[in-house]
């Protein structure tokens, strides 16, 4: 099966039975899980040798990795130095990724509050492609940077954004967090049409090549006025969009993404709850 499901990071019922990251093959199995999204949010906390037995792991278990790099990078900032250091993060999110043979790392472009969004996005796609010169100087070609869509108002990653800023080399990847374009928008996201309309613009913008292989982030999120207040879990059934209506549309496209899910303490249920789904419709 070529799309993949799975969570980021470890469910709270992880640490009822297991606690080390030895232990996640037969954990994930238990879900018949088949990716696991690697936090750094916090930072990056693994070194190089253990990046290498953890990947070595996951990959005799047939389970695809990619890594979330740290939450703090911003090519958008308006001082120079933090883009600077955006740059070196995303290289150093990168050396951890290829270690452990993960193809894709996922990167937040940052606020956008105290400028304008035009000149964000200028000092955005500058920093990007500064950063992918990088990694091919550094011999991590191989790993993708995947641009995240942001839950909040004042955070650069719209879907258009990212659509520009996917356009700066045919190495970047769409990470496409339809939780957050739906929280962003007030709810924009209530059935299948509206997922499917999205998938268009991708198709459109970037080619059906990258529509099928994207990189997904699902979960349920709770909005204010000013987009995303938190993330839910699935039974959370007042908060969100509906992720049927997603699987339906990347059925009917016959897309083969990686989907990882961000509900809040219940990934591995909710992305076995996707799987589910998505295996009993396939085909129909």
């Amino acid at each position: 099966m070529a799309i993949k499901f799975g969570p980021a990071g470890h469910s709270a019922s992880f640490f009822e039975r297991y606690s080390k990251l030895e232990d996640l093959p037969i954990y994930l199995s238990n879900f018949r899980l088949n990716a696991y999204e690697y936090q750094c949010g916090h930072g990056i906390r693994i070194s190089q040798s253990a990046a290498q037995k953890f990947g070595k792991l996951m990959a005799k278990s047939g389970i695809y990795l990619s890594v979330h790099s740290p939450y703090y990078i911003s090519i958008a900032s308006v001082d120079e130095e933090k883009r600077l250091n955006s740059v070196k993060y995303i290289l150093q999110t990168a050396e951890i990724a290829k270690a452990m043979g993960a193809e894709r790392i996922v990167v937040h472009a940052g606020s956008c509050a105290k400028i304008s969004r035009n000149q964000a996005m200028d000092f955005a796609k500058t920093t990007l492609k500064m950063a992918i010169d990088e990694l091919k100087s550094s011999g991590l070609e191989s790993v993708h940077i995947c641009p995240e869509t942001m839950g909040k108002v004042n955070q650069l990653g719209t879907i258009e954004e990212i659509f520009e800023l996917c356009a700066q080399d045919v190495s970047i990847i769409p990470c496409i967090d339809f939780g957050h374009m739906d929280a962003r928008g007030q709810g924009s996201l209530p059935d299948e049409a509206s997922f499917e309309k999205i998938f268009e613009a991708i198709e459109n913008n970037l080619g059906y090549c990258k529509l099928k292989n994207m990189h997904i982030h699902f979960s349920k999120v709770e909005f204010t006025s000013g987009g995303e207040r938190r993330h839910c879990t699935f039974e959370e059934q007042h908060f969100g969009a509906d992720f049927k209506h997603l699987l339906n549309v990347v059925i009917k496209k016959h897309c083969q993404p990686v989907i990882i899910c961000e509900s809040s303490g219940t990934q591995a249920e909710d992305a076995k709850t996707m799987k589910d789904y998505y295996m009993a419709n396939v085909g129909e």
